[in-house]
């Protein structure tokens, strides 16, 4: 580490659950984040700043005007951008240390498994259950910790999923399909909501990348309306069709 780098992360390597060890973990790290909208756009921004070393991140979209309501990584001079490579422009202004490496296309199949196995954490914040469904896949498959965040109207929830094969994953959690109609392009978002729900997807990534306690196999919802916080404890189910053992045939 840097005299530079000391310096930049200073007030980090303070906390004794960091210090200077903590630190080099997160230089090291590989992260994929999957969207860059309202959720990547902190995620993104936080974990730049704090010094995560290696950040791919992916998103197919270009920036809109409906977008910058809460899309905080977008500026108006960016509608029509490609909405990886407008996030990987903030990320590298903020820190110019870090290796940012924006995918501008949708990760499916055997790519979106290897950026997975690439990865040492993904972040899904994306917006709908087909995406979410897919990487938990590619996840559990790799043995990827997974930190996953939804938010609409003034509600939002976030899970981590270590997928070291004892504990749940995303699957065990949503047995079916949910209604990819339900967006905020439908239903609509509170602007601040999708940052709260972002930056705490930040904050889990950070601890998993640094080996401290995190929501491991636990939901944490928000209803930021009531500001009401609940967190429930997730059972893995074992006839999952992602990471539990298929009832016997016949």
């Amino acid at each position: 580490m840097h005299d530079d780098d000391l310096l930049r992360y200073s007030r980090q390597i303070l906390l004794a659950d960091v210090g200077t060890e903590g630190q080099q973990r997160l230089l090291d790290a590989r992260v994929l984040i999957i969207g860059a909208g309202g959720l990547g756009s902190p995620v993104g921004m936080y974990l730049a700043a704090a010094g995560v070393g290696d950040i791919t991140i992916s998103d197919f979209d270009t920036v809109d005007l409906t977008n910058l309501q809460r899309q905080i990584a977008h500026t108006t001079q960016d509608i029509g951008c490609a909405k990886a490579d407008s996030i990987a422009k903030r990320m590298r202004a903020l820190n110019p240390h870090v290796a940012i490496h924006p995918v501008n296309r949708r990760l499916e199949g055997e790519a979106l498994i290897e950026a997975a196995r690439r990865a040492d954490l993904v972040l899904d914040c994306s917006d709908n259950f087909t995406t979410r469904f897919t990487v938990n896949a590619a996840c559990v498959k790799t043995g990827t910790p997974l930190v996953s965040g939804a938010a609409i109207r003034m509600e939002g929830q976030v899970a981590t999923f270590l997928n070291n094969g004892e504990g749940p994953c995303y699957r065990c959690l949503y047995r079916e399909e949910g209604d990819d109609e339900d967006t905020c392009s439908t239903t609509g978002v509170l602007a601040p909501v999708v940052g709260v729900i972002g930056t705490l997807q930040a904050t889990e990534a950070l601890k998993v990348l640094m080996g401290l306690p995190s929501l491991d196999g636990q939901l944490l919802i928000a209803d930021l309306k009531s500001m009401d916080w609940r967190k429930m404890k997730l059972r893995k189910d074992p006839v999952c069709k992602v990471c539990g053992t298929p009832p016997a045939q016949g």
